[in-house]
């Protein structure tokens, strides 16, 4: 039938066609004669059922094509920012962003940019514009009985296409960047949802799931807290124009403390829930596997062991502070099942509590001395996850004295972000001082001891920064301090490098909850 051209023609046009947006990709991905048949075979068959679902709608095939083309431009560009970001490539997983974006947007718009925005935008319309104004509905010409037909029986090779493919493709590596390139774009979002959706994985055994305890009465338990500080590391060991005294509270807590040093963490600019759940559940990425990029999307249905529901079984109130909404990567769901009593977000705040475009660190150290000062005999474990020093940091300008604040010297232009940074990296430090300041007053009054654990989720969002002076090691820093024992070190220890995962358990010892 000469009517099927109007089908055929633009379908083989458009299947060619979609091999090209990830030849824009950075870095350049394998050529197709290197990854393998299962993986050609995987993105012809994903391609021709999104063409066919979006057909059924449409009934536009040209129209269709160019929808699909304008998306993979789409996804090509918000892997390019994430990677310049992140230095990670766009996932499966990070799909549920885009719906984050339009209820969250300071905290990604800005790092897309407007010209991929405005790019975006008008490919959409454009799109739109000539489909439905230059092409005729495919019902029209070859009669909706028969179109209904062809649609199933594209539908039939896709699925068969999808099915043989995915049975020889190779194991994928949980490397996103490598895996990105050996399999091409669309094979790689199939692999990551496909594993997602089916991998099983028994976390029940884990550090916390035999959790060997000291026998103690409630009254004599610590309270601990714990202090997760948004984008906290030591830029003094990679930039020697910031002054000494930026940090020196947290110097002065790393000088008292039980262990302190370098802390390796899984995440690079953003992702904190990454940390996040590797602090709280002492699990490594390689046990969560797939799981490892949004560890939240599986506890929000999985209760496993972790640090909060044993110190609960052991009598402790569990209170989590997190100045942003709780909804936020579904801790509201989370949180209960980790084994929190109560979760304080950004609802016992308000606008003047602010520090640039977040609750200020000052704010939620005023919220936790409140908690401590309302604590009778019931030991309390407060988890704090700050947000002042969220990002973007170019949003914000240095005042005007923050460059002798801050810095020896001059950082070279371009650099403002750091300054930004540091501005609020020093209130990270007073809200160190504060808290250390209110346990050795709770230490002296009431012999309470106090544990703090202080550490960093990850290193900020500086591309500029580290393109002129030098990227970070990724690297963020600890510290254990024990209100009864602060005084007693000296000299110092020497730092102990530790990897997140293992970092609850120290914390345990410190307070002497484990042998």
């Amino acid at each position: 039938m000469t009517e099927l051209h109007n089908l055929t023609w633009p379908m083989l046009c458009g299947l060619a066609l979609s091999w090209l947006p990830e030849q824009a990709m950075q870095p350049k991905l394998l050529p197709l004669q290197q990854r393998g048949l299962a993986s050609i075979l995987l993105h012809c068959g994903i391609w021709l059922v999104l063409f066919t679902l979006l057909l059924l709608l449409c009934q536009r095939p040209w129209f269709v094509i160019a929808i699909i083309f304008a998306f993979q431009g789409l996804l090509v560009m918000v892997h390019q920012a994430k990677l310049s970001t992140l230095q990670e490539a766009f996932i499966f997983q990070d799909f549920e962003y885009f719906t984050d974006a339009i209820q969250h947007p300071r905290l990604y718009l800005p790092f897309f940019g407007i010209t991929r925005t405005v790019i975006a935008t008008l490919a959409f319309i454009t799109a739109i514009a000539l489909g439905i104004g230059l092409e005729k509905a495919l019902s029209d010409t070859l009669g909706l009985a028969f179109f209904l037909l062809v649609c199933t029986a594209l539908l039939t090779i896709g699925g068969l296409c999808i099915t043989i493919a995915h049975q020889h493709s190779p194991k994928i590596l949980y490397k996103p960047n490598e895996d990105l390139q050996q399999l091409g774009q669309s094979a790689f979002f199939w692999h990551y949802w496909f594993a997602e959706k089916y991998d099983r994985h028994d976390f029940s055994q884990n550090r916390f799931s035999q959790l060997p305890t000291v026998p103690s009465t409630p009254d004599k338990l610590s309270d601990i807290i714990v202090v997760q500080s948004e984008s906290f590391f030591d830029p003094r060991c990679f930039y020697a124009g910031i002054k000494a005294n930026v940090l020196e509270n947290f110097d002065q807590l790393q000088a008292e403390s039980c262990q302190h040093g370098r802390l390796q963490v899984p995440a690079w600019g953003a992702n904190t829930v990454r940390t996040e759940c590797a602090f709280l559940t002492g699990l490594t990425g390689q046990q969560l596997g797939i799981h490892q990029f949004n560890p939240y999307r599986l506890l929000a249905k999985q209760s496993i062991p972790n640090l909060a529901r044993s110190l609960k079984q052991l009598g402790y109130q569990t209170v989590c502070i997190h100045p942003y909404p709780i909804s936020f990567y579904q801790r509201d769901l989370v949180y209960p099942r980790l084994g929190f009593d109560h979760f304080i977000d950004i609802k016992a705040f308000n606008a003047t509590q602010m520090d640039g475009q977040y609750t200020s660190d000052s704010a939620v150290a005023t919220k936790v001395i409140e908690l401590l000062d309302n604590t009778r005999q019931q030991p309390i474990f407060i988890f704090v996850i700050t947000m002042e020093n969220h990002g973007p940091l170019h949003l914000e300008k240095p005042a005007s004295d923050d460059l002798e604040k801050f810095h020896h010297q001059p950082p070279p232009r371009h650099c403002e972000d750091l300054t930004v940074y540091l501005r609020h990296l020093k209130n990270a430090d007073l809200m160190v001082k504060r808290l250390t300041e209110k346990l050795r007053q709770r230490q002296q009054e009431q012999d309470k001891e106090s544990i703090l654990c202080w550490y960093g989720d990850h290193v900020p969002i500086m591309a500029n920064v580290y393109r002129q002076l030098g990227a970070p090691d990724g690297c963020t820093d600890y510290a254990l301090w024990n209100s009864r024992t602060a005084a007693q070190q000296n000299p110092a220890k020497p730092p102990q490098p530790l990897s997140i995962d293992k970092l609850a358990m120290r914390l345990l010892k410190a307070a002497g909850l484990t042998c």
